[in-house]
């Protein structure tokens, strides 16, 4: 099956750390139920709290490259010794049955995606300036101080690929950037290919056709 026959819909978002990616898609969900976040596999360990199936899919590095290797990962990397990589299977299940995926990933990561799913709705979040970015990042009180000027200078080049999404989003004020990426999914949803696939019925009933001779 086409991308483009899929009921549900694909979106990416991407975002240097600190420009509030996390709270904005977390937000996004308790809004729309109709979305749901792509849980990863990965071949780490499990950190006191997660679960299996919930926070990641646990698996092993053996396992993992056997699935990598069959093409069942829409997207994969190796980062610090462990693979992290997204379900193309579920994924695309999920999507025959009119659900729509969201992926939190790396712009590395929505290139691999985009060479299967060229329609996929790539959202890329913005900080609404450097010292923004920095005053975020210290406020977490997360991470020592040379590891946020690592962060810091890691974004220059995590931004520099915005220009390959087809929206950006400036995380200014958080109410806004919200309803922005609200738009984003209600305009996605309302794309011709998607309305087709949902309402089939309708649209034969109609006389419209999926594919319209041009004029």
């Amino acid at each position: 099956m086409l991308p483009h026959a899929f009921s549900g819909s694909l979106f990416i978002v991407a975002a240097p750390s600190g420009a509030g990616k996390s709270s904005l898609v977390n937000a996004l969900l308790a809004q729309e139920p109709g979305i749901k976040l792509s849980i990863s596999t990965t071949t780490r360990k499990p950190r006191p709290g997660e679960l299996d199936g919930e926070h990641y899919h646990f698996t092993t590095a053996e396992d993992f490259v056997t699935r990598a290797e069959r093409g069942e990962f829409l997207e994969w990397a190796e980062v610090h010794g462990n693979y992290y990589g997204t379900s193309r299977l579920t994924v695309e299940q999920e999507m025959k049955n009119g659900t729509d995926i969201l992926l939190e990933i790396d712009w590395q990561g929505a290139r691999q995606v985009k060479k299967l799913f060229p329609d996929a709705a790539g959202i890329f979040i913005l900080p609404p300036s450097i010292e923004a970015l920095e005053e975020r990042l210290h406020k977490r009180g997360t991470d020592e101080p040379h590891i946020i000027t690592r962060r810091l200078l890691a974004a220059g080049g995590e931004m520099a690929h915005a220009p390959e999404f087809e929206y950006a989003i400036i995380n200014e004020e958080f109410n806004v950037a919200l309803a922005e990426l609200q738009a984003i999914v209600k305009a996605t949803r309302c794309r011709f290919a998607q309305q087709a696939a949902r309402n089939a019925t309708l649209f034969a009933q109609l006389g419209i056709h999926a594919h319209q001779p041009q004029s």
